[in-house]
């Protein structure tokens, strides 16, 4: 990483990076502030968690 960029967005859950999906697919990714940073979810695993997401149910519960 150089001085001034930022981190690779990088899924949570299944580990799929940012930069191996194009900017269009990259909109349908969702964010989450925890823990004093940003966490992110792939549109498969947004789509796949949709229900949890909405509950606010933790991690744990998403298996």
């Amino acid at each position: 990483m150089t001085a001034g960029s930022s981190p690779v967005a990088t899924c949570f859950r299944c580990g799929v990076s940012r930069s191996s999906v194009s900017d269009l697919e990259f909109l349908a990714w969702s964010s989450e502030r925890a823990g004093g940073g940003v966490r992110w979810l792939c549109q498969v695993c947004s789509k796949a968690h949709v229900r949890d997401i909405e509950g606010k149910l933790p991690d744990e519960y998403w298996r």
